[in-house]
């Protein structure tokens, strides 16, 4: 199915209102060209996950001065390619400080409330199986989902505990949440 330019639009804008379907959507329909054009710049698949989900929680705080006259997949890319060229002029200095400019700021843009699509699918499942499935994601996807599901910690408990900006554990969480549904859709 082919999405417009103006469904596009739709969900920026649903977005910019903090809406958290938009957020989803923009995360789930970009996600694989963000993280394709890091996998070719990087050439490590871990590191580009990373720079991803970095990436979107950058767009997803600054969405409100997005310009809608422009393609937001181009701007997702630049601040794919800034926060890589930060990452490397960092490990290239051999200075690695873990900075962000969200940190300061408490983003309350994607809601800690109701239980998504994916959560319902997630708690609805037997725990044995459950657990068979999470063990299928990769370990930073399994961490944040136990830190939520199992030891039902907050967004703000959770980025404490990893030492993370709030913004990459939400959109981090986002991602691995889609990720163990489709899984448990696949199986079941």
């Amino acid at each position: 199915m082919e999405i417009t330019s103006e469904e596009i639009v739709f969900h920026i804008q649903k977005a910019k209102k903090g809406k958290q379907d938009a957020f989803k959507f923009l995360l789930d329909y970009y996600w694989n060209e963000v993280y394709g054009f890091q996998v070719k710049r990087v050439r490590n698949e871990l590191e580009a996950e990373d720079i991803t989900i970095e990436a979107f929680a950058k767009a997803f705080d600054k969405i409100e001065t997005f310009d809608e006259n422009y393609t937001f997949s181009t701007w997702l890319i630049a601040i794919s390619k800034n926060i890589q060229i930060d990452k490397t002029r960092k490990k290239n200095a051999s200075i690695y400080i873990n900075t962000t400019d969200t940190s300061n700021e408490q983003v309350q843009k994607i809601v800690d409330h109701s239980p998504t699509p994916e959560d319902k699918l997630i708690t609805e499942q037997n725990l044995a199986e459950l657990l068979q499935y999470i063990k299928q994601l990769k370990p930073h996807y399994q961490e944040v989902i136990n830190l939520r599901y199992f030891q039902e910690m907050s967004y703000n408990d959770i980025s404490e505990t990893l030492e993370e900006p709030l913004n990459n554990v939400k959109v981090r969480l986002l991602r691995a949440r889609k990720l163990l549904a489709e899984i448990i859709t696949q199986k079941g």
